[in-house]
């Protein structure tokens, strides 16, 4: 019984510190960055809606046709991860966790400073990691297999 008590003690300092983050939300009229890349022969733009601190709070990515599978997906994926940064997550803990996602798309690019795409995730965050400056994203893949999936 004392367990279950201090776990749900515990469990309960959790959500007290997690429903104290605040959402901070961008202007109405904001500042963006318009980037276009390309992946072997898929042409993208990343679009990024900073705060007037220029720290990034917004995400869009933009590929191919409406409707599209792959559209659909990054347009999840830029949705979370406005909110997270809109929640305070630092890009670089981002750019940590997704660059070097693996999964095609994926080639050469015309971008100096990231020569080759493992996906348009992978090409994204390491972007966003190099453009905000507050992370150096390891250009080596440090564990392909834990890359490759979500996690």
């Amino acid at each position: 019984m004392a367990g279950e008590i201090k776990h749900a003690e515990n469990l309960g300092d959790s959500l007290a510190a997690t429903s104290m983050s605040v959402r901070k939300r961008l202007p109405d009229t904001r500042k963006s960055i318009t980037h276009k890349f390309e992946i072997g022969e898929l042409t993208g733009y990343v679009s990024v809606g900073v705060f007037d601190d220029r720290r990034p709070g917004e995400l869009f990515i933009k590929v191919g046709k409406e409707g599209s599978t792959i559209r659909g997906l990054l347009d999840s994926i830029g949705i979370v991860t406005s909110l997270a940064l809109q929640y305070g997550v630092p890009v670089s803990k981002l750019a940590e966790k997704l660059s070097h996602v693996q999964f095609e798309p994926s080639g050469i690019t015309k971008n100096q400073d990231i020569p080759i795409a493992k996906s348009i995730v992978d090409y994204v965050f390491r972007w966003l990691g190099k453009t905000f400056g507050d992370t150096e994203v390891d250009e080596s893949d440090p564990s392909p297999e834990t890359h490759q999936s979500n996690t």
